[in-house]
């Protein structure tokens, strides 16, 4: 009788209740749309104070058509980074933190923390700057108010309102969109007011600002002054958790809103060249207000758009802190990732209000203002070389419903890079060097794992491609590149668990291994789990490993036929590892794979552990050569005893030990003429300098009577003479753990 169970196809009706009950649970957390979620607040963010202070200054100095220029330079670069991400967001699924997300899963959760934290802190800052820049507006209206009572008091304000909500937010946002629109046409009608100029300066000749005397200025200082007005086209990105369709909202509405306001800066660098000199516009920072039809609306426009901008920036920086939480970057990590019964991220927000609090306290961050631009530059550039690195690879991953040529992101990262220097180069390497330690302290403190994978897997696997390609076509050159990459079959955990130590020494640090774990069993399926801790372990001691597992009963044609197969592989491995174990049964199988490993290129270790002492204190090698071996050398190019040199020496390296190497059952008439051959080796296989050379005319065993225990004795072996029971007799009489080894071809300890 079958005693299995009927599958039973699942319920439609019970799918459908879990999926309204899904539904109705994310009704209560407030989803944004492209309009209020993206293009607004990145809109704002752009039409900010430097389009009314600096404005007019930028085309004082550099001539209608050269600011003109410098918008459109400045503009292309924030564009292109745009584009970008853009397409990246449509190729991904985008979680919260904006630019901190696209990072961090096209380039993995260092990278994105190492940019994410800088990010955030910027972020944080520019509350208080632009809090500070309202201030100065406010000040121009109210000059016998108390400063610092305005920053708090505005900051109170803009706090007030990002804690209620964020819908509550951008509500507000769009009567400063209002605002800030009135301010607009009330300048456009300053004609009506004003008389029009018709000695219109195309190209100006830079007499400089009021605070340098007009000592003169330049092309690119006056960039880097206008650049910063660009900056904002991440505050929609930042919401990319608290969007409806990022996917659709994040392209299409900041997109939208670079264009929108990069024809609001040409419309407003042609139009005050109509109402204004040049002479006028560099001295008089508040010349639009001046010359607008009614100048309250513009001064509240003013005002309204640091506002804005501070309560964008508010709302945007605890969006990155709670993606940096979510992922495990920071300390605290399960408070940060809290979200309340709205969604919104208020422990977030309370940590970045106090950070905000303190830096209104310092009351001047100008020294740090060129630091937080630097962040959004390098974050920004790194939008373009994520693009670059995914359409570079060609994986067929990448296939987002939004493409760009290459050319796009390729210019982005250039003008930001390129911006950065412009701006000050003492500041961006500054900035590099931070976040260079922050990826360095993540990486080496932090076990950062991304479930979805990123794209750094793609890019070695194409360099290994490449690289294979191109090696395929150079002559071989195998025993120059030797490494042991080693191949371990395993009929039971306890062979690879016995041999760990000396499988790790072996194969550190440029080596490799391969497990292959027989399962016929029942029984050892069920231990397949301590077969992967193991590789996981090999893997945090930055040893490479990997397993496979084989159903099969027939462990030695097994491991033969596998070995057979992975001579087509390009990274294959050369060299077996078995272990000799108490089954003298198993002696046969170990034999058969030993014997005729040598026809597929394959060299063997077999390792035979001592039981008394094991390795001992991994210190001491030796290193035994039969004068047999020496005999069989003809012109330096030696049989048999290559991977037991180079054995010697790895295990030297890893373990700081000394090697001694034996020559025994020397005819007494050859002493001196195998001493001569043993100093040419050492000097020809360079070997360590302290290697002490003994001469024995005895055999092994003998020998071994007369002398110190070593940790281990490395033993060469001939392939057509493996004779397992000599072998276990020779482990008893030299009284320390053994590694047997049989050359396969590629090896050479001369190269």
């Amino acid at each position: 009788m079958n005693d299995e169970q009927p599958i039973i196809p699942p319920d439609p009706k019970v799918e459908l209740i879990a999926d309204q009950t899904a539904i109705g649970t994310s009704h209560s957390i407030k989803k944004f749309g492209t309009f209020q979620g993206v293009f607004t607040p990145t809109l704002l963010t752009i039409l900010g104070v430097i389009m009314y202070i600096r404005g007019p200054w930028v085309v004082g100095n550099a001539g209608v058509a050269g600011a003109i220029i410098i918008i459109s330079v400045a503009t292309a670069i924030t564009f292109f980074t745009s584009l970008s991400m853009s397409s990246i967001v449509t190729n991904i699924r985008i979680k919260a933190g904006g630019a901190f997300s696209i990072i961090a899963q096209s380039l993995g959760l260092e990278v994105g923390g190492a940019i994410g934290l800088p990010l955030y802190l910027a972020q944080a800052f520019a509350v208080a700057m632009y809090i500070f820049g309202f201030r100065e507006g406010w000040l121009w209206l109210f000059p016998n108010h108390s400063a610092i009572l305005v920053d708090l008091i505005t900051f109170g304000l803009i706090f007030g309102i990002a804690n209620i909500s964020t819908d509550f937010a951008f509500k507000i946002q769009y009567v400063v969109l209002v605002i800030i629109g009135l301010s607009l046409i009330s300048i456009g009608l300053g004609v009506l007011k004003f008389p029009i100029q018709d000695n219109i300066q195309w190209f100006g000749n830079y007499p400089g600002s009021v605070e340098n005397n007009f000592s003169g200025s330049s092309f690119w200082i006056v960039f880097a002054v206008f650049f910063p007005a660009v900056t904002g086209v991440m505050a929609g990105a930042n919401m990319s958790g608290d969007l409806s369709d990022p996917r659709v909202s994040i392209p299409s509405g900041t997109l939208s809103a670079i264009v929108l306001s990069y024809f609001i800066y040409i419309f407003l660098a042609v139009f005050i060249a109509f109402i204004a000199l040049p002479n006028e516009m560099v001295s008089n920072y508040n010349i639009l207000i001046d010359r607008s039809f009614f100048a309250p609306i513009v001064l509240a426009g003013l005002l309204g758009a640091t506002f804005s901008s501070a309560l964008s920036s508010l709302v945007g920086a605890p969006r990155i802190l709670f993606a940096l939480g979510q992922n495990k970057i920071l300390t605290g990590n399960d408070k940060l990732a809290r979200v309340d019964k709205r969604g919104e991220p208020k422990i977030a927000l309370y940590i970045t209000s106090i950070i905000v609090l303190l830096s209104l306290l310092l009351r001047d961050l100008n020294a740090i203002a060129p630091l937080l631009t630097m962040f959004f530059l390098i974050t920004y550039a790194m939008i373009n070389v994520v693009v670059l690195i995914e359409q570079g690879l060609g994986q067929i991953s990448f296939r987002p419903t939004l493409k760009v040529p290459m050319i796009v992101p390729l210019l982005g990262a250039i003008g930001c890079f390129f911006v950065m220097f412009i701006i000050n180069s003492t500041v961006g390497i500054i900035a590099l060097a931070l976040i260079v330690a922050m990826y360095i302290y993540l990486l080496r403190s932090k076990s950062l794992m991304n479930e979805e994978g990123d794209v750094r897997s793609g890019l070695f696997n194409s360099l290994a491609e490449w690289s294979a390609k191109v090696v395929s076509g150079l002559p071989a050159a195998e025993d120059r590149s030797w490494q042991p990459n080693l191949i371990v079959p395993a009929d039971q955990v306890d062979d690879v668990l016995k041999a760990y130590k000396t499988i790790f020494n072996l194969a550190r640090p440029k080596g490799s291994i391969k497990i292959l774990y027989f399962t016929a069993e029942p029984r050892k399926r069920r231990s397949l789990h301590r077969i992967k801790e193991l590789c996981a372990h090999f893997m945090k001691q930055n040893v490479s490993a990997n397993y496979a597992v084989i159903e099969s009963s027939q462990f030695n044609e097994d491991v033969l036929t596998a070995i057979q197969g992975l001579t087509a592989a390009f990274f294959k491995p050369n060299t077996l590892f078995l272990s000799l174990s108490d089954d003298k049964d198993r002696d046969e199988d170990i034999h058969q794979i030993m014997s005729k490993s040598n026809n597929f290129g394959f060299g063997v270790y077999l390792y035979a552990p001592y039981k008394r002492v094991g390795l001992g204190i991994e210190k001491s090698i030796m290193l035994w050569i039969s004068y047999k071996f020496v005999q069989e050398i003809d012109n330096w190019k030696l049989k048999y005893i290559n991977l037991s040199i180079l054995t010697a020496y790895l295990l030297k390296r890893n373990w700081h030990g000394f090697i001694r190497m034996t020559i025994y059952d020397v005819p007494i008439n050859q002493n001196d003429m195998v001493i001569q051959w043993a100093n040419d080796l050492k000097i020809l296989a360079r070997l360590p300098k302290e290697l002490v050379i003994s001469i024995s005319n005895n055999g092994i065993e003998e020998t071994a009577q007369s002398m110190d225990r070593p940790d281990v004795s490395i033993i060469p072996l001939k392939n057509e003479k493996v004779e397992m029971d000599t072998i276990r007799q020779l482990l008893v009489k030299l009284e320390s753990s053994c590694i047997f080894t049989l050359d396969g071809g590629s090896e050479n300890a001369l190269a």
